[in-house]
């Protein structure tokens, strides 16, 4: 599984100018046709349902994730598609592996089953979703993963565990992907959430610079080594942020917009090294560059977000520069 993820997309934002709602779909559909053919292997958009302060304002636009994914499985026929990644908080376990189910069925096995133990305290507040505590969270998502992971591949499924209960649970059609969609964890989480990479699933989504990426990594391989399971079988990927141009200058005239208008130059140096930390830009040599040595720490695919949002030219310059380096 180690290449199941080489170069993904992820799309976060669906507030474009002069795009009314009655369009919006098609402006979020080229997006992904064109990531599908430039080769890209995975398309993503976030599970919310408020947008996150760091891309915009909690009012601006956002899509449920699977009814979005299933339209454009429809227009799609190559790419993988998911959520990047689901909150385990906002659906019953078994109602999810439904959800998961059906995505595989409508993109004819391109599902990817991706999900996390939920952290955006404001959107459960207003939806009305228990948010618990960080240990309870952790527990809904190991009592997830063990029924979705049951429902995809066993004709009856009966599970009674302290957060979710099922009764000979079924789930027909199956997934069309033998032994359901693979799955893969969002988190960094040392003790908890990399053990559950170990022992549940088939990619993860890691966050960090380079030094952070070496050392989960290690934590992972230690945790797969007390589990008895080989490494190997697990993608390492990572989340990155991206604003690539033909030159240096003009990826730095993109993030300006980002900005607000200011320059990364003009900035005081910790928010410049914030900016820095979040954001790969440049031009060719730079990205490229960037995406080396994350790929160095032993990330086996990277997935791009674009800084800015229907951001068409980074999406195909991801392409032309990282599929070398990660084929």
């Amino acid at each position: 599984m180690s290449d199941l993820i080489k170069l993904g997309l992820q799309i976060p934002s669906f507030t474009y100018p002069d795009v009314p709602s009655s369009e919006l779909f098609e402006a979020v559909l080229a997006q992904a046709v064109l990531a599908e053919e430039s080769g890209y292997d995975s398309v993503y958009v976030m599970d919310h349902f408020y947008q996150l302060a760091m891309i915009g304002q909690p009012s601006e636009n956002m899509l449920e994730c699977y009814t979005i994914l299933s339209a454009i499985a429809a227009r799609t026929k190559k790419v993988r598609l998911g959520a990047m990644v689901g909150g385990v908080t906002y659906r019953n376990p078994a109602f999810l592996a439904k959800v998961v189910s059906t995505l595989d069925i409508v993109s004819s096995g391109r599902a990817i089953w991706a999900i996390g133990a939920g952290w955006f305290e404001q959107e459960h507040d207003a939806y009305g979703f228990e948010f618990g505590s960080f240990t309870e969270r952790f527990e809904k998502l190991e009592e997830a993963l063990q029924i979705v992971k049951s429902m995809f591949v066993n004709e009856h499924t009966t599970f009674d565990g302290k957060w979710f209960h099922t009764k000979e649970a079924m789930n027909f059609p199956k997934p069309v992907q033998a032994g359901g969609p693979p799955v893969l964890i969002g988190g960094s989480g040392e003790k908890k959430t990399l053990r559950m990479v170990a022992q549940y699933a088939d990619a993860c989504n890691l966050f960090g610079d380079t030094a952070q990426l070496t050392r989960l990594i290690g934590v992972l391989d230690e945790h797969c080594a007390n589990l008895g399971r080989d490494p190997k079988e697990i993608c390492r990927t990572r989340l990155a942020t991206l604003i690539a141009a033909p030159t240096m200058e003009a990826a730095e005239a993109k993030l300006s917009v980002r900005l607000g208008g200011a320059k990364v130059a003009d900035l005081p140096e910790e928010m410049q090294a914030q900016v820095k930390s979040m954001v790969i830009y440049g031009g060719p040599d730079e990205v490229a560059a960037e995406v080396q040595a994350i790929l160095d720490t032993g990330i086996d695919g990277i997935i791009f977000n674009t800084g800015l949002a229907n951001d068409l030219e980074t999406i195909e310059l991801a392409a032309k520069i990282v599929l070398p380096m990660v084929s």
